[in-house]
């Protein structure tokens, strides 16, 4: 049985953490970004958790990490 491969996509948008949950960056902050407001671009600034509902797609996508 050949390994598994991981989707080089989700890769470079997702870290699982120690605690097994994982970590995701914000959307909505790469253009346009003279209408929206300074308020709406710093809350969109770090990282968040990927929702419980996503999660086991996001695991199935890489399977070793």
């Amino acid at each position: 049985m050949p390994k598994m491969k991981t989707k080089s996509g989700a890769a470079k948008r997702f870290k699982v953490r120690a605690s097994g949950s994982i970590k995701r960056s914000q959307a909505f902050k790469r253009h346009i970004l003279t209408k929206k407001t300074t308020k709406n671009k710093r809350q969109l600034r770090g990282t968040a958790e990927v929702h419980a509902t996503n999660t086991a797609s996001v695991h199935a996508m890489m399977p070793y990490a």
